[in-house]
């Protein structure tokens, strides 16, 4: 299982803060694993195609070619600014 989470708009856009998932064979990478989610249809599509779209593999920011491996904490959020 991983565990799944998303932050800000990416939130409310999907309706869901975080979720837990059986990491499917398939998926090697976190673009694979955005790719699966986007499966579920085009308002996942189009969060997560976000090409703005930040990601943190178990805390660390990381990219979309990040490995995952079961037991992983994924996490999606938008560009984030500070002042």
């Amino acid at each position: 299982m991983i565990k799944l989470l998303y932050f800000a708009r990416f939130r409310d856009q999907l309706d869901c803060a975080e979720e837990q998932l059986a990491l499917p064979a398939h998926i090697d990478t976190v673009a694979d694993l955005a790719a699966h989610l986007s499966e579920r249809g085009a308002n996942w599509r189009g969060t997560l195609a976000d090409s703005q779209a930040l990601v943190a593999v178990n805390q660390e920011i990381s990219g979309f070619e990040t490995a995952v491996k079961d037991g992983d904490e994924i996490a999606f959020f938008p560009p984030v600014t500070g002042g």
